[in-house]
Formats: structure tokens, sequence, C-alpha cells
């Protein structure tokens, strides 16, 4: 039942998006933590709940074994269910410890939170498919703006236990208690979502799409193929920069001098920012650059929040202690890490600060310290095939948008490529699987939102009051019983 319950939850990420049936889900499960009657029943009951959700919602990590299927297909069995299982621990520690602290919902929600921000913290970090994701597309998701994902994860799951008690304890006053907390949530969102927002800016973005399917993106023979295709899409017609997505220039920086003229030279007036990689030393980057005219390099960027076993193995040292260099990114295999925060000065158009691909999930890798005028991210989501990868991709960078203040313009190589308003809310788009450009007007900022002031301040104050509450629901049935 409890893993049911968590499939239910996973079908409320995108693309479906179906949040009533999500927070059935979650109720679900918090009732059946109620029913359990022991700590380990609970910790077992939260660990099939969380299998159910990650796996229905993160299953598109089985699609880069598929780029090449007779050398990697092997396994996907355990990529997939070792992600689920593994971010499904997170759940059954929570509802382990809610059953042992022995404070009711109040507590459920406290630990069950708490991990949901402890998954985007340790070990790197691994926030998708947050249960605040659900909201997209629903005024709800503006609160996002106040309190960020993980404080609107804390008030999903809230609203979830406020249900679940409501069913079990048949209990009139708590039902109508979730359904003050429902609508105070969507009025409060909807209030924030109709508050106006600057006009667009005078100056316009296009956006290059080659769709460079992987499989055959660094094969010589469609190398120059994908090259030419973006280089055709590039006309600026009256744009003011020129985005390409990550990876996209098929030479390391130091070999690429006769690619970047034929941007230049493409672009005219414009600039173009575009992904390649660059060398060091024995040191590989994943970077995104700014290129002027003549093909001249005004900036770069290196991408600082790598993928773990994708971009480099974790933990060099143990690796090389017991024979394993060759996995390091200090003898020169798999990337390194960008040391310096920086954001990309473009005059007129204001400045950008800099993302790539899996740079964008991390809501705070979004709060720079440096207040920017727009985000920029540039990303090759070919890695998460053509079902719900992209669209969850997406959906996470409408939310940094959200939570930031900030539009949130997207080059992804296959898709989907957008240009979004500091609300989150989609200006314009490029198809998933589609070869294309879009020119279209650069979104105004607004003013840094609660969040982007405070960060996870703002969930640490929630977590601490409802925390407070659990501590004294159990001494108040005490006072009730002594007297």
């Amino acid at each position: 039942m409890a893993f049911l319950a968590g499939l239910t939850g996973g079908l409320g990420q995108a693309p479906v998006q179906a949040w009533p049936i999500a927070l059935i889900g979650f109720c679900l499960g918090a009732s059946l933590w109620a029913g359990a009657k022991t700590p380990r029943a609970a910790a077992a009951l939260g660990w099939w709940l969380g299998f159910g959700t990650f796996l229905s919602s993160i299953f598109w990590i089985a699609e880069p074994f598929l780029v090449e299927p007779a050398r990697h297909g092997w396994m996907i069995p355990f990529a997939l269910f070792g992600m689920a299982g593994g971010l499904a621990l997170f759940w059954s520690v929570a509802f382990y410890c809610a059953k042992r602290f022995g404070a009711g919902f109040f507590a459920l929600t406290v630990f069950w939170s708490l991990t949901e921000l402890l998954r985007g913290y340790l070990f790197t970090g691994f926030p998708w498919a947050l249960p605040a994701y659900i909201w997209l597309d629903n005024p709800v998701a503006q609160i996002a703006a106040f309190v960020g994902p993980y404080g609107l994860t804390v008030l999903t799951f809230g609203l979830a236990a406020l249900i679940a008690q409501a069913y079990l304890a048949r209990n009139l006053r708590v039902a109508l208690m979730s359904v003050f907390g429902f609508a105070a949530m969507f009025g409060l969102g909807t209030w924030q979502l109709n508050q106006p927002v600057p006009p667009d800016t005078t100056h316009s973005l296009r956006i290059v799409q080659p769709n460079a399917a992987q499989h055959l993106k660094w094969d010589p023979a469609y190398i120059p193929i994908f090259f030419d295709r973006a280089l055709e899409l590039s006309d600026p017609e009256g744009a003011d920069l020129v985005i390409w997505p990550e990876t996209s220039v098929p030479a390391p920086l130091y070999a690429a001098e006769t690619y970047l003229d034929l941007v230049a030279e493409r672009t005219g007036a414009a600039k173009a920012v575009v992904g390649l990689q660059r060398v060091e030393g024995f040191q590989g980057y994943n970077s995104a650059a700014v290129i002027g005219a003549n093909g001249a390099v005004e900036a770069i960027y290196d991408k600082r929040h790598l993928v773990p076993f994708g971009e480099y193995m974790p933990l060099p040292k143990l690796m090389s202690a017991i024979g394993l260099r060759t996995f390091t990114a200090q003898a020169g295999f798999g990337f390194s890490a960008g040391q310096d925060e920086l954001l990309f000065d473009f005059g007129a158009l204001g400045k950008a600060l800099p993302l790539i691909c899996y740079e964008a999930i991390f809501p705070r890798d979004a709060r720079s310290v440096l207040r920017p005028d727009w985000l920029l991210q540039i990303t090759n989501d070919a890695w998460f095939g053509t079902l719900t990868g992209p669209q969850q991709s997406l959906a996470q960078a409408r939310f940094r948008a959200i939570e930031t203040g900030l539009p949130m313009v997207r080059a992804a190589n296959t898709g989907i490529s957008a240009i979004t308003d500091a609300r989150g809310r989609i200006q314009a788009f490029i198809p998933l699987g589609q070869a294309g450009a879009v020119t279209a007007p650069l979104p105004a900022p607004l003013p840094p939102t609660f969040y982007a002031r405070h960060g996870e301040r703002v969930v640490l104050g929630l977590l601490s009051f409802l925390a407070l509450c659990a501590w004294l629901l159990p001494l108040r049935e005490r006072f009730r019983k002594t007297v």
C-alpha cells in the first residue's frame, strides 16, 4: 500500500503534474505511518513510500545507459533501483524518527521535511523531485518566493498530515483546518501571481537548439552536421545575444579558434554564449564562454557543481589511496570543479548568473552573492531521454525563477529551451526533440524575494516552530491527564 501511495506521489512531478493525486498519495503515506505499531514498522513504510515516489519520478535515470545499450544497458537495474532505494532511505529515517519521538503528525511533518532538506545538501545533494514541485502551474507554487522549495515542501507535508489526521480521527475541526490551510496557500499564491511585473526589456535574446542526439553527438561523421545546424540557426535577427547549449562547440577551448570565429562571423554585432570544454594542465572543465567580435573569448565560467559519478568520482583521495588514481580528476580523468562564482556582464542586457546543466536543480546555486539581472542555464538534456527528464529539468529551472524573482533563460541541446519571466511563466520556448531557434525579449527582474534574501533560514524557522509544537504536544497531554 505504501509503495502504491508512493507511485501516485510521483505523478505530481512533470510532465503529469497531477498535484491532487500526488497529495492523496502523501496523505495515504501519512495515514499508514499513523497506523504503524513500532518505529521499525514505520521505517519500512517510509522506505516503500519513498521507493515508489522516486521510482515513478526519476526513472529517466536509466536513459544515459541507453546511449550505448550494448555496453551499459546491464547497469540500468542497479542505477534505477539503487537510486530510488537510496533516496527512499531518507524517508525511512524520517518515519522512524517521527514514530520514535511520539509527537504525532507534528513530528512526522518535521522529520519528513527535514530529510528532504538534507537530501538537497548531503553528499553534494540531489534535490530532484522535491514534493514542492507538484504545485508548478498552480498558484501555490508562487509561495516559493517566500519560503523556497524546501519551505513549500514543509507546507505540502503539513497539509497532507492535516488531511490524514482529519480522516483518521473523523474530526470536522481538523478537516476545516486543512481546507483553510489549502485556501490560504492558494490565496497567497494567487495574490503573488497577480502582483505587477515590470515590462520586458527592450533587448532580445536568440536561443539555439541544435537537437544533437546524444548517441551521435561526438560521432566524427555527425559533429560538422550538428555544428553547421547550430550555426545556421544563429542568425541574430535583431537579437543582442545568441545562446548555444552546453558542450555545443565540438572542440576544447585551446583548439576551438576556427569554430569560435565562425560563430562570431555568423552572429555579427551580437555577442554569443557557447558551451565547450577547456583544459588547463591535467584538469578539464565544463565551461560556458562569452564570444565577442572576431571570436575573442570575453569571459568564461567553469561549472562548479559537478555530477558525482557522471563528471567526476567522489572521494578522490580515497580512490588514489586504494590504487584507483585513474578515476580521479586530479590525475586528468573526469572534470574538475570551477572555483569562482561570477556574473556575465552583457552591458545593456544586464548581468547574468551562468548555470551549467545540473547546477540549476539546486536552489542554493541560483542564490548568488552577487545579485544578477537574470539567470542563464545552458544544458544538454539529451542525456535525459524524451519522456520525463527534460520536462522535470525545465520545471526545476522555472522554480529557480520563482524563488529568486529573476527571469530564467535556458538553452538545451535537445530541449526544452525556454525563456521564463520572474514568476516562472514561459514566455517563449522550443519544443522537445526539435531543432530550432527562438528570438524573444529578455524579461525584466523583480526585487529580491524574501527567500532570495534569507535562503534556508526560512525553512529552518518553519521547522523550528513545528518542532516546538511537537515538543509541547506531549506536555499538553500530560497536563490534561494530571488535571
